[in-house]
């Protein structure tokens, strides 16, 4: 079995998945884990350990800043928003050095990217509803050494990205945090097909 890192996660949904198969893996996030098993986390810079020979890392960088759908704060009223480039200078910085750690398998996880920022083009988009999910959200992975995903239950193509009452629509001080989370369909996909 691996030895697998789960970078820049806190909620430890696709680390539980690949200690289910067997894996030695470790979420490593500078928040403390919400998932409920501190022994498998890592509280620092994932920087930090991308050279403690890990097989496998799959990362979920930060994406604030470099998201196309935050693209609108960069030209408020047409005007570059300089405070919010430098911070998305910064993620892309951060994005490249997990996308050229030296581990021989590694997959980073985003929504598609602002071109401002002139990452490398994604190996391919998933959607949360071609793994069981009813939900719209288009998210970028930058796959290196492993297969592509396989969609594992695709469901009808839900006509709006916008379903009231749910987990991963909700609003309020959570909302940045919750949209973050892996959809456990898409963790279950990572861990079969990449574990």
């Amino acid at each position: 079995m691996g030895k697998v890192l789960i970078a820049c996660e806190e909620s430890q949904v696709v680390t539980i998945e690949m200690r289910k198969r067997g894996h030695e893996a470790y979420s490593c996030d500078i928040l403390p884990c919400s998932g409920g098993h501190p022994e498998w986390h890592i509280q620092d810079d994932a920087l930090k350990h991308i050279d403690d020979g890990w097989d496998i890392m799959i990362a979920h960088p930060p994406c604030t800043y470099l998201s196309n759908a935050g693209a609108r704060f960069l030209y408020p009223k047409g005007i570059l928003n300089l405070e919010r480039k430098k911070n998305g200078d910064i993620a892309a910085a951060f994005f490249m050095k997990l996308y050229n750690a030296p581990i021989p398998k590694k997959v980073i996880e985003n929504p598609i990217p602002s071109k401002i920022y002139g990452l490398p083009k994604a190996s391919q988009i998933i959607q949360p509803y071609e793994h069981g999910h009813p939900y719209q959200k288009k998210t970028c992975l930058w796959v290196q050494g492993l297969p592509l995903l396989k969609p594992t239950k695709v469901l009808e193509k839900p006509q709006s990205t916008k379903i009231p009452g749910n987990w991963f629509n909700k609003g309020g001080k959570e909302r940045q945090k919750n949209r973050a989370k892996t959809f456990p369909g898409i963790a279950f996909a990572m861990a079969e097909q990449w574990g």
